[in-house]
């Protein structure tokens, strides 16, 4: 089983903390998005997953080691292509034409999900969907009695289905799958400018081979720093069981409102933290009260009533009461 994972768009919608870092590898509750992503898909496949191709843009020596050693640690190889211009999902996905063999499962890198099914090798397709109560700003699939969907439907305005599709999907046949994305690049089968995985789906349905959905329990998205502190809200629930704070953590008079996680070398004086907070390594925290929110790495906080907030890597605040969302190497005192 192969696992591939197209991750080249800039993040745009997640300023400014993709500035310096690819949107995947912006952590939630403690582990970059990516690296929850695969882990996830990995414990749906039945069988074992031996490699993990990421498609990206240029983003440095440094993000691709990290990316392999994500690959690594789950004891699959890791393997790095590059998509030079933004062409589309199926132009996205052909650039990693040459680990498109086999079983293998695509997963777009902006979506956490929560999932008890396991892949039926022996299905052609599998297409992953969250039963949503407003479709319309969604692809989402319509079935037939057998469960086989026979439509996709790209944003109905009218209700056809409330089956979103949320961008993860299984093929028995990964040379199959190159050779349809092919026909399309070939042909300049396009829509609005780019070729789009749905046009694939749809020839590949055309001729025959049946696609089945795979329902996820819950769906989060990434796509906005808002969308993103909700999502690590949720992980930090699901693993609540797990003690979420570092071993290697200081804690000084310090009220501590779970589920929180708290990385490596962290320091908090003086505060409280919780709910749902999660706090990068090497981070400071005094004299403040902090919940529902991200702190990434090697920030100092200090004086600051900070909730529903997003903060970057070397962080330096020292503030009020507010609501924030606030890049890497930034410095604010009030």
């Amino acid at each position: 089983m192969k696992i591939i994972v197209p991750m080249a768009g800039r993040g745009s919608r997640l300023r400014p903390h993709t500035l310096t870092i690819p949107k995947p590898l912006v952590p939630v509750a403690g582990k970059p998005i990516v690296q929850r992503l695969v882990e996830d898909i990995t414990k749906v496949c039945a069988d074992k997953v031996d490699e993990i191709a990421f498609i990206i843009g240029d983003f440095g020596k440094e993000v691709e080691e990290e990316l392999i050693a994500v690959a690594e640690n789950l004891g699959a190889k890791g393997t790095i292509y590059h998509q030079e211009e933004a062409l589309g999902t199926a132009h996205a996905i052909l650039c990693a034409k040459e680990s498109l063999k086999g079983n293998i499962v695509v997963g777009f890198a902006d979506t956490l999900f929560q999932a008890d099914f396991k892949i039926n090798n022996e299905d052609d397709g599998i297409i992953w969907v969250n039963q949503i109560d407003d479709p319309s700003a969604f692809g989402v699939v319509q079935l037939n009695e057998d469960g086989v969907i026979t439509d996709f439907v790209e944003k109905p305005q009218e209700f056809v289905s409330d089956l979103a599709i949320i961008g993860i999907y299984y093929f028995k046949d990964g040379e199959n799958l190159a050779n349809e994305l092919q026909y399309l690049i070939d042909n300049k089968i396009t829509e609005k400018g780019e070729y789009q995985l749905t046009n694939a789906l749809e020839n590949m349905k055309q001729k025959g081979l049946e696609f089945k959905t795979g329902e996820v329990k819950e769906w989060l998205d990434c796509g906005n720093y808002k969308a993103t502190i909700h999502s690590n809200q949720r992980v930090l629930e699901f693993e609540e069981e797990q003690d979420g704070i570092s071993p290697n953590a200081t804690l000084e008079n310090v009220i501590i409102i779970e589920p929180c996680f708290i990385g490596d070398n962290v320091v908090v004086k003086d505060s409280l933290i919780g709910p749902h907070v999660s706090i990068g390594a090497n981070t400071v925290v005094e004299n403040s009260l902090i919940k529902n929110t991200i702190i990434q790495l090697d920030s100092k906080i200090e004086n600051a009533n900070i909730s529903d907030s997003m903060i970057g890597n070397k962080v330096v605040y020292t503030g009020s009461s507010k609501t924030l969302s606030i890049g890497d190497y930034t410095e604010i005192q009030e």
